[in-house]
């Protein structure tokens, strides 16, 4: 397996070209933005996610780590575990000791954040309202500390054309913190069927 090239990241010209273009994070949004949301069973790295120029959750913000790192920012992930839903990954990103986040999703209220959040507590809590199933149920409830993606720079994450399900695997797998009680989980209500649109407001397959 070759090794990464620090300069270039094993990238081809024209790929490390158009991720440079993406140059801040909210460019980088833009660009998640502007592709398909596709329903599947597939875990892209960033070379795949730019040939097939669609992407879910998970590749979103595989991607988005990918870009961050080429403009130089650390490529974080953290992961938002739920109940009765599916969990959901964003890279994060800091400015003046602030966090904020890139993400893709089928729901509107799940991507980007702008770095205003002291800890990543209080940006995992921006979610919250935000993150329900279908039922109407407010699922969120943990979130993992960041994983920085150069951990897998041996497996080629940013390049290779295989799945790179090792970095979900690592998510699921490390220390989440709660972000709720107990009494208080019990206390929740259903999000209202306006929450329930607006959330859903562009989404495919339902």
């Amino acid at each position: 397996m070759s090794a990464i090239r620090p300069s270039g990241f094993n990238l081809l010209p024209s790929e490390l070209r158009k991720l440079r273009s993406l140059s801040t994070p909210s460019k980088i949004q833009r660009f998640l933005d502007a592709i398909p949301y596709h329903v599947a069973e597939t875990a892209w790295s960033p070379r795949r996610v730019l040939r097939e120029r669609t992407a879910h959750c998970l590749e979103g913000a595989i991607f988005a780590a990918a870009a961050l790192r080429v403009n130089g920012y650390p490529p974080l992930l953290l992961d938002l575990e739920a109940v009765r839903d599916s969990d959901h990954v964003i890279a994060v990103y800091q400015r003046e000791s602030c966090w904020g986040a890139v993400a893709a999703s089928n729901f509107s209220g799940l991507r980007y954040r702008e770095p205003v959040y002291r800890s990543l507590r209080e940006l995992a809590m921006s979610y919250f309202d935000d993150y329900f199933n279908l039922m109407g149920e407010r699922t969120l409830r943990r979130f993992s500390r960041p994983v920085n993606l150069q951990r897998f720079d041996r497996l080629n994450w940013m390049t290779t054309d295989e799945e790179v399900w090792f970095i979900p695997e690592h998510l699921v797998d490390i220390l989440h913190t709660e972000l709720l009680t107990k009494a208080s989980q019990k206390q929740l209500v259903r999000v209202s069927a306006r929450r329930l649109a607006a959330g859903k407001l562009g989404a495919v397959g339902y």
